[in-house]
């Protein structure tokens, strides 16, 4: 069946133009542009495309390279990023109080339609054939707002992502539509991270013994984002031929989950989920052509350093603002070399942690080795991230020990980059 890509963009335009806070945002005229002015083939340059579309031809004298956003990469951004600041920060103090995501906020979240960037066209979504840059700027924006929510908000996606990379065709067409559907699919979420000290991801100690025509998993996940509310989970587990993924009803005998809470991200309703005996069947297992675990993995670093990057830029608009209004002996703080170099330190970290990510993007983007690129990302973000996280609770002095002020949850979601593995998918 032929889907209408262009009608499936008008039909998240049209629910997103029906809320209200795109006029507080102030965005409501690139929803419009992208209405009136997009063709199919825009449509599909603001899913994702966008990133490997030609720039126009520049003089010879200009850069080697070209690292700004397309007009529609750019609009995403904008939009994502209004959404984060009006919408995501004020309800980032609540969330982490109440460690979860009200309904509202989800309701919200969902006239987004992400998912829709994680779906390919065949399916009635809007993702094209190279889609990691835009979904880690679709990351970064939100993470701007807050890293716990908008890991809670990026489960579907990440979901979408996994069926759509690693799936088969006929898993792909069994569980893609309902990303898509006005329902929405069952909550899911992806259970890789093990608890086991020095866990390898890449080894997973899960089991997967095939019986007949029914796979039977063995193990324990930790730190699952979004699993206690999850209907489904996406397994990593040790097969008879290496690792494997399998889609697992959360409600089959022998699933146990309980609370998990951790330092930081606690909106996203961590969980501590046990599998003992859980019948699984064959064709729940994830098997897409050329299935790579070891990109899988990849691709999930990347996501992780994506919502790095963007909590850090949150951390470094607020500490700059901060800085130059707090005023000490007569003049703000900002004037004093030991803080001025702090905050430029920050801003020279966060530089190198995202033209890494995007080096990383591109590169997968493209059909290239990625495997090296992600690791120097992720291992550039987990340190530098926590450094940064650290920063800014110590610019704001005594404030940035209370919950007053942001740092304090930036500083403790920060700090998740170095231990989580697999939570989230590019």
């Amino acid at each position: 069946m032929t889907v209408d890509v262009q009608g499936q963009a008008l039909s998240v335009l049209s629910k997103l133009a029906q809320a209200d806070w795109p006029d507080r945002l102030n965005v409501r005229k690139s929803f419009e542009k992208l209405v009136y002015s997009g063709s199919r083939a825009s449509f599909r340059l603001a899913a994702g495309r966008a990133s490997s579309a030609p720039r126009e031809a520049r003089p010879a004298a200009d850069d080697l390279f070209d690292l700004s956003l397309t007009e529609e990469q750019q609009m995403l951004v904008d939009m994502l990023q209004g959404f984060a600041l009006e919408v995501l920060r004020p309800a980032a103090h609540e969330a982490d109080a109440q460690a979860r995501v009200s309904a509202a906020l989800i309701n919200q979240a969902r006239e987004l339609g992400l998912a829709h960037y994680g779906v390919g066209e065949a399916h009635g979504g809007l993702a094209g054939e190279r889609t990691v840059l835009s979904n880690a700027l679709i990351a970064e924006s939100l993470a701007q707002g807050d890293f716990s929510l908008a890991a809670a908000l990026l489960v579907p996606l990440s979901a979408a992502n996994c069926i759509r990379r690693w799936g088969s065709p006929e898993q792909q067409a069994a569980w893609l539509p309902a990303f898509v559907s006005e329902e929405g699919p069952r909550p899911f979420a992806l259970a890789v991270c093990e608890p086991g000290v020095l866990s390898d991801a890449r080894q997973p100690t899960t089991r997967a013994r095939k019986r007949g025509k029914h796979y039977l998993l063995d193990g324990e996940k930790a730190l699952v984002i979004g699993g206690l509310g999850a209907s489904q989970l996406i397994v990593s587990a040790q097969a008879g031929d290496g690792p494997a993924l399998f889609i697992v009803d959360a409600a089959s005998k022998g699933v146990t989950r309980r609370a998990e809470p951790a330092m930081g991200l606690k909106a996203c309703g961590l969980a501590r989920i046990q599998l003992k005996g859980v019948k699984v069947p064959l064709e729940s297992r994830l098997a897409g052509e050329n299935f790579d675990f070891q990109a899988f993995l990849d691709c999930s670093a990347l996501a992780l350093c994506s919502l790095a990057v963007g909590s850090a830029q949150a951390a470094l608009d607020y500490v700059t603002t901060y800085c130059n209004e707090r005023q000490a002996f007569g003049e703000p703080i900002s004037h004093r070399q030991g803080v001025a170099f702090m905050v430029a330190d920050i801003a020279i970290e966060l530089d190198a942690m995202r033209l890494l990510l995007w080096r990383a993007c591109a590169r997968a983007e493209a059909g290239l080795p990625f495997r090296r690129e992600a690791y120097l990302a992720r291992l550039l973000c987990a340190e530098k991230a926590m450094k940064i996280g650290s920063d800014a609770v110590q610019l704001l002095g005594g404030h940035g020990f209370t919950q007053e002020h942001p740092a304090e949850r930036w500083y403790r979601d920060l700090r998740s980059v170095a231990v989580l593995a697999g939570g989230l998918h590019l």
